[in-house]
């Protein structure tokens, strides 16, 4: 008896060994073979999966989208389901995930008040209907029939659902929520789980998303004017837990994506608007006026690294600039040097928003050894003075107009003995010597100081430019250019423009350019 007993404890062992090794668990991560520079295969490394909260009316519409990323990229997608409000709290209190995507945006408005993410995607859109039998054997044709007592309605908690949370505001603000409430049967926890009471027969309505039916061919839907109100605007935002912000928003442009993830979402009932081209790697164009290039290298260069894409800027002349797209060059985006050099091209760019202003100023040596205080001091014979092309950039156009509105546009026109396209080149030539004086931004003599002293024009309003950014109508990637502008707004971007000389112009800045497909 005795021997037996370390053979029961050895066969013991054995069993849980077995049992541990063949029982499920976490699945291992892919991993990704690379090859050195000499050619040999190195040691396999695992993929980091993608993590997302995602509410739980978006699911099966997910599901088919995880499936076509993974297949594409050999990335896994890792995906909790279930209420908006629940998933943002799980997220707050976890401080863990790449992605939070809501029911109805106005849970990602909390979600940056809570500073839990950054950008934020648009990607379609949900309307309230009441979800019933095929051909409605209950006979809901309008509001009332929900408040009848034979009716037994049912609603997601809107304490936790967006749907539930947007019946309750929409129904209020018509009086009609106390009525509605008295009437409902019960709540449940998900919009999901209120489809399926009315599939199952455990109820006879209740209200739901119209897209979260496409995967209840046993339902249909009515559509009430009191629920007009209930339209649920569907947007994916970046954790700021996020350990690759980049490949977050890599399954962000691709969930967004017009021939990608957009197509499953109109495929699952959704109503989506036109997105972006998909590309591994977008490449967008900006055309941006010189004066603007040490303003925002760096917030682009910043943009760049965090999208993983590329942004092919094109810095000249406004003048310039406007003549090469009426030539035809079409660039993605326009940050232009003036708001009359926007006004030029608003076939390509209908709507643009003010981000800065810029003043012109007069530049002269380091301790001004030619007594200039004012516009009409340009006019002293012998004097040799620089000004901006008028034909060729915002600068010179808007120093004619200063110049005439100043009264001294002749004067101080026989005196000019060059015009550049641009501002720096006139620092450069005063710097060098053959120029005692020049007119032109702020922002060109902000790194200048120890070399140049700026003179203020005063009294002259048009001598102030303002700088205005637009998305192209025809851009293959509008909500990456609307990023991008997003990424111009920061406080950081903000600090850059100040340094530089240029005074911010938006009190409230708008985040989002209206978009023209």
């Amino acid at each position: 008896m005795n021997r037996m007993v370390p053979l029961m404890v050895l066969s013991l062992a054995v069993l849980i060994g077995l049992v541990f090794l063949i029982s499920p668990g976490k699945p291992p991560s892919p991993s990704v073979t690379t090859t050195t520079e000499s050619g040999d295969t190195a040691a396999p490394e695992a993929v980091e999966p993608i993590s997302i909260f995602c509410a739980a009316s978006n699911r099966a519409v997910m599901e088919a989208v995880r499936a076509d990323y993974e297949a594409e990229f050999g990335v896994p997608v890792h995906v909790q389901y279930g209420p908006s409000n629940t998933l943002l709290s799980s997220a707050e209190v976890s401080q863990t995930g790449d992605l939070y995507l809501p029911a109805d945006d106005s849970y990602l408005a909390i979600a940056r008040e809570r500073n839990l993410v950054d950008e934020v995607v648009s990607i379609a859109a949900m309307q309230g209907v009441v979800a019933v039998k095929k051909d409605n054997p209950a006979a809901i044709k309008a509001f009332d029939d929900l408040l009848d007592k034979p009716v037994r309605l049912v609603q997601a908690n809107p304490d936790a659902a967006a749907i539930g949370k947007q019946t309750r505001e929409a129904l209020k603000a018509q009086n009609l929520w106390d009525r509605l409430d008295a009437a409902t049967t019960a709540y449940r926890t998900t919009v999901n789980d209120v489809a399926n009471d009315v599939k199952v027969g455990a109820a006879d309505a209740g209200i739901v998303y119209d897209a979260v039916l496409h995967t209840y061919p046993d339902l249909e839907f009515v559509e009430l004017p009191e629920l007009k109100a209930i339209r649920a605007d569907i947007a994916v935002g970046v954790l700021r837990s996020t350990s690759s912000p980049q490949r977050a928003l890599h399954f962000a442009r691709y969930l967004s994506a017009e021939d990608r993830g957009l197509q499953r979402y109109r495929e699952f009932g959704f109503r989506a608007d036109k997105g972006d081209e998909w590309a591994d790697r977008p490449e967008i164009k900006l055309f941006a006026g010189s004066m603007l290039r040490p303003a925002i290298e760096e917030t682009i260069k910043r943009f760049e690294q965090r999208e993983g894409v590329i942004v092919d800027r094109v810095y000249n002349g406004c003048g310039i600039l406007v003549a090469q797209m009426k030539a035809g060059q079409h660039p993605d985006a326009y940050f232009a040097c003036d708001s009359e050099f926007m006004a030029q091209v608003t076939d390509l760019f209908p709507k643009s928003e003010a981000v800065s202003k810029n003043e012109l100023v007069i530049m002269v040596h380091k301790g001004n050894p030619k007594g200039i205080k004012s516009l009409k001091d340009l006019g002293k014979p012998g004097l040799r003075v620089g000004i901006g092309h008028e034909k060729q950039c915002a600068m010179g156009w808007l120093t004619q107009r200063t110049l005439k509105e100043g009264g001294v546009q002749t004067q101080v026109m026989e005196n000019v003995t060059t015009q550049t396209p641009t501002g720096d080149m006139l620092v450069n030539q005063l710097r060098a010597g053959s120029l005692d004086a020049a007119v032109a931004y702020l922002s060109n003599a902000a790194g200048s100081a120890e070399f140049l002293d700026a003179i203020r024009i005063e009294g002259i309003p048009c001598s102030q430019a303002t700088q205005p950014f637009a998305v192209a109508r025809e851009s293959k990637y509008p909500q990456t250019v609307g990023r991008l502008y997003a990424a111009l707004l920061t406080a950081d971007s903000k600090q850059r423009f100040l340094l530089e000389g240029f005074r911010w112009e938006p009190e409230s800045p708008t985040v989002r350019i209206e978009q023209h497909n």
